[in-house]
């Protein structure tokens, strides 16, 4: 199935490639940090490194495994990165020799507890796109402001399928029993891509949907969708570019509880001013799912699988944004905030309405 864009306009041209000078992330921890405590924070700057590749050479200077560095979530290896790690203090002297070409220690503190994954509120980033045409950095102006208004969809990057693109085929195989995996880890990573795919399937299917709700009349759409009038013509009353359905399952934004939308007008103002979202099912044991006409769609992309489900926002709001066109140099940079698990290239990609891998 075919990607499908939330914004408008026509494709825009410009180059894009990740990379240490024009591709920056910096970890935004979800609390602050003590000052005391017998956990050593560290603030470090990678470069083309993996956070695993980091810790592990940090694991091997001090002669520890690698468990027993904390970090609060996996950053890009082709870029320029700031995030915090977290290791017994009784290490600190021992740092005092440690360099490396690739990762510098910013800074350091205490805290009472390890830092574990999740443990952060979100990133910020700094790209550079390039070949950028006057008329192309006015478009991005545009995509800009109306992303800043209504958000975007929330689609796993194509970091999350592997080097080749395919790792959720691998992890469709596993769990279908036509292929096996003995390492529980790499295992783990297929069957979470597999997982992945789903949600990002799903989520594409929601998108036509929108696009067909606002492009068709309410006649039109009853062929092209198993949904009854009433049900279309609340869904075109919608001013928000999502379009709800009877059942879809909403979550406080950016974290709450999840609880079942049911057409209740104070839900819809909430989900207009950004107080809740309508979020996605990742496959597993122990998750809500969708009920009623939402259900419908969303069971066409579940599966039974062993490990735990979960609810995913389909739809976030990025945060901060500034764009700016250097004509000279032909190049546009822009700036932004994104909730943790949201990727910075699913955003280029809305921007450029494709594929940019």
């Amino acid at each position: 199935m075919d990607r499908f864009y939330s914004l408008s306009h026509a494709s825009i041209d410009f180059h894009f490639k990740q990379s240490a000078r024009d591709f920056v992330v910096e970890e935004v921890p979800l609390y602050e940090f003590s000052g005391e405590g017998e956990h050593l924070v560290l603030h470090v700057r990678k470069k083309n490194l993996t956070t695993n590749e980091m810790v592990g050479i940090f694991a091997r200077f001090l002669g520890i495994k690698n468990k027993e560095i904390g970090y609060a979530g996996l950053k890009d290896k082709h870029a320029m990165t700031k995030q915090y790690i977290s290791l017994h203090k009784k290490y600190e002297d021992s740092l005092k020799s440690f360099n490396h070409e690739s990762i510098k220690i910013l800074g350091k503190t205490y805290h009472n507890n390890k830092i574990r994954v999740g443990h952060l509120k979100g990133n910020k980033f700094f790209i550079r796109l390039k070949k950028v045409k006057p008329t192309s950095a006015k478009k991005l102006d545009e995509a800009l402001k109306n992303i800043k208004k209504q958000g975007m969809p929330n689609f796993f990057g194509y970091q999350r399928f592997g080097n080749d693109g395919d790792n959720h085929i691998l992890g469709e195989k596993i769990v279908r029993g036509e292929a096996k995996e003995k390492n529980p880890r790499v295992k783990k990573l297929l069957i979470n891509a597999y997982q992945s795919h789903l949600f990002n399937l799903w989520l594409s299917r929601r998108l036509e949907i929108n696009s067909l709700v606002s492009s068709f009349g309410v006649n039109e759409l009853q062929g092209l969708l198993n949904l009854p009038k009433i049900e279309l013509e609340k869904m075109q009353a919608q001013n928000h570019p999502f379009k709800l359905l009877q059942g879809d399952l909403m979550e406080h934004y950016p974290c709450g509880r999840v609880f079942a939308f049911g057409w209740d007008i104070h839900d819809i103002e909430r989900f207009d001013a950004k107080d809740i979202s309508v979020t996605g099912l990742l496959s597993g044991k122990r998750v809500k799912k969708a009920t009623d006409f939402a259900w419908q769609i969303e069971k066409e992309y579940a599966v039974e699988l062993n490990g735990d489900g979960a609810r995913r926002y389909a739809w976030v709001y990025p945060t901060d944004i500034k764009g700016k066109f250097n004509p000279i140099e032909a190049q546009y940079e822009l700036s932004f905030e994104l909730p943790k698990g949201s990727y910075a290239t699913v955003l280029i990609e809305e921007l450029a309405k494709r594929k940019i891998n």
